[in-house]
This record gives structure tokens, C-alpha cells and sequence, in this order.
């Protein structure tokens, strides 16, 4: 997908008392955010509409409607927030750009989309860079992730209500078992149309196709597709495991999930409801991501009783087939930087 470039218009100056990034709140100890009904405005009801591509069953969605319920309760109505699954509003690029120029929507994204405009946010979705949902939300929590952030709300018009949201590991889904790379070899798979998600699994040996999600389940079974990656809170459902008879558990995308919005909507927002709406995007996403694996679990039994193998190979080849893309995409520095704030070794 090329970069859209879109003019946003002038920005007013970034309010940086609340900034998305700065006010994530610490994994565990996280407080309700505070309740904006009957603070300070003119009566006035503002509007915003969620929009994602995922199914109205899917996990996001429904955290989404979480969220969407708390905020309208917590503002005391002041808020009127509503959520549409299944790319009602549009595709989640045509989104974006109608929240960059103001129009009173979010949507939900991911770091390789965020990386069209920020390059240095797609690491978070670079195969292999790490193992689990609190590897990533540290990262959140560096000031290089703050950095970022910034440079997306003055320079490109994006608000970051929250990227704690998480949507587990992501895995193969096809119909012939895959044990090591070689087994990918020449496979047409979707993968998600960015450059570090079809370098990844090019290097993991696959054909990555890009194709709108809502058309991968027809796309396998006319076999324009030999198979998909995805995560569990998606294939199930979406019933993929309809079409697949085989699940690869390889993780190696953890898939961390954004709210943005349009800054200059932002703005427009009275200075409490900017607060409310970032403390509890941020509450919203660390909560129900402690439920996600669990999740995962449960829809894994329930593919494995519909008739799917899962199969958990070797992860040491794919990490080091993948490896030498963190180099030609000029990750590698970056890498190490990350690993270093956020303590983890390689």
C-alpha cells in the first residue's frame, strides 16, 4: 500500500498534559478513570464513531463496545460513543484519513499502519521482535514510543488515544501441515498489506498476499489463497477453520492494537473530555488484555473440536530466517535501543 499524504489543515498547539503517550497508566496498578459528567461545558454532546474491520464477534469489537459503554456513562452522556464492526465506515486507511482531517471518527489500527506515517513504529509488528503482550506495552512506556507519538499528532494530524489494546499471537492457517520455512515455500498466504508484515513472512518462506480480511474465508476456499496468518480472536471467529485444516503455532507477530483519532477533533474536545477519553481508552485496553489469552485458549479447543490439527513447531528457524530483515529494513539499531529501555535481551 503506497503512503497516502494528506494535508491536515493547521494544527492548534499539542496539548502535552495529555499527551496519549505520557498518560498510559502503569501495567497492575491502574486507576478508573475520572467521571466527566459533571464537569464543566456549554451541554453540548459530542459525537465519535468507532470504526474497525473485525467481525461484530470479535474480541476488539466487543472491547471496543466495552469502552464505547464506559465512556458514555462515565461522561454523563456528554459522549455519545459507537462502535461499527466489519468496516461499515469504510476501510481502515479511508478512516484514517477522515479522522487526519477532522471528521468525529477513530479507528482501530496497528503499528505497521501507524509505521506509513512514523517509520520506526512498525517495529512493533516486525516478526519476531517480541514474546508476549507486556514485552510490548513496555515499549509503550519508553520515551521512544513517546517520541513517536508526537511526531504522529504534530506533524500528521493522528491522535494516540491508547495502544495498550492487545489481540494475541498471530499463527498460520492452512490446509498442509507446516513444520519448518520449507513447508511455506511458494505458499500463497494473507498477511497484512505492510512492508515489515510481507517481508516477515516472505522470509519465513510464504508468497505474502495482501487481501481485505473480509475476503480471505472465500479467497482460501475458491484456493486464490493456500492460507492466511492471523490471530485465534479472529480466526474463530470468522471461521476460518472452516477452510483450513491446519493451525501453525509460530507467534510471530504479537499483535498490539491502537484507538487514534484526528488531533485536531481532539482538540475540539473540552480539556475534561480529552482527559476521560484518553485515561480510559488506556484502562480499557490494559484490562481486557489480561483476558486475551485466555481467549486464544478457548478458541484454539474450539478449532481443535471443529476438526483443526495444531501443530507447534520449532521456532529457532523461523526467527532465523527472519533475522536479516531487521537489516535491510534498517531495524536493527532500533532494535537494540528498545531492548535496552525496556530490558530485554535478544
Amino acid at each position: 500500500m503506497k503512503r497516502k499524504h494528506v494535508l491536515a489543515g493547521v494544527l492548534a498547539a499539542a496539548m502535552t498534559v495529555l499527551s496519549a503517550c505520557s498518560s498510559m497508566p502503569g501495567m497492575g496498578n491502574a486507576q478508573p478513570a475520572a467521571d466527566a459528567g459533571s464537569g464543566s461545558g456549554d451541554g453540548q454532546v459530542y459525537e465519535l464513531k468507532i470504526s474497525t474491520s473485525q467481525t461484530e464477534q470479535s474480541l476488539i469489537t466487543r472491547n471496543y463496545q466495552k469502552l464505547a459503554d464506559e465512556l458514555n456513562e462515565r461522561s454523563g452522556g456528554r459522549l455519545k460513543v459507537t462502535v461499527f464492526p466489519a468496516g461499515q465506515l469504510g476501510s481502515d486507511e479511508d478512516v484514517l484519513e477522515q479522522a487526519i482531517q477532522g471528521a468525529n471518527v477513530a479507528v482501530n489500527t496497528d503499528a505497521s499502519r501507524m509505521g506509513q506515517y512514523v517509520k520506526d513504529f512498525s517495529i512493533l509488528m516486525m516478526g519476531y521482535f517480541a514474546d508476549n503482550y507486556d514485552e510490548c506495552y513496555k515499549v509503550t512506556q519508553t520515551d521512544t514510543f513517546k517520541g513517536w507519538c508526537d511526531t504522529l499528532s504534530k506533524d500528521h494530524g493522528i491522535k494516540i488515544l491508547s495502544f495498550a489494546f492487545y489481540d494475541g499471537p498471530r499463527q498460520f492457517m492452512t490446509n498442509k501441515e507446516i513444520k519448518t520455512p520449507e513447508d511455506l515455500e511458494g505458499m500463497r498466504i494473507r498477511t497484512i498489506g505492510q512492508e515489515v508484515c510481507t517481508e516477515t513472512i516472505q522470509a519465513m518462506g510464504a508468497t505474502p498476499i495482501s487481501m481485505s480480511w473480509g475476503e480471505v474465508y472465500n479467497g482460501i476456499q475458491s484456493k486464490a489463497l493456500e492460507g492466511c496468518e492471523v490471530q485465534n480472536t479472529s480466526s474463530h471467529p470468522s471461521r476460518i477453520y472452516e477452510v483450513c485444516k491446519y493451525q501453525t503455532k509460530t507467534n510471530h507477530f504479537q499483535l498490539m492494537q491502537g484507538l487514534v483519532c484526528g488531533q485536531n477533533w481532539f482538540e475540539s474536545l473540552p480539556e475534561d473530555l480529552q482527559t476521560l477519553l484518553v485515561e480510559t481508552s488506556n484502562e480499557i485496553g490494559k484490562e481486557t488484555a489480561a483476558n486475551v489469552m485466555t481467549e486464544v485458549e478457548e478458541a484454539e479447543k474450539k478449532m481443535i473440536e471443529a476438526g483443526v490439527t495444531v501443530t507447534e513447531p520449532d521456532p529457532a528457524p523461523f526467527k532465523a530466517a527472519v533475522d536479516p530483515i531487521y537489516d535491510k529494513l534498517g531495524y536493527t539499531e532500533l532494535r537494540e535501543q528498545l531492548y535496552k529501555e525496556i530490558g530485554k535481551t535478544k
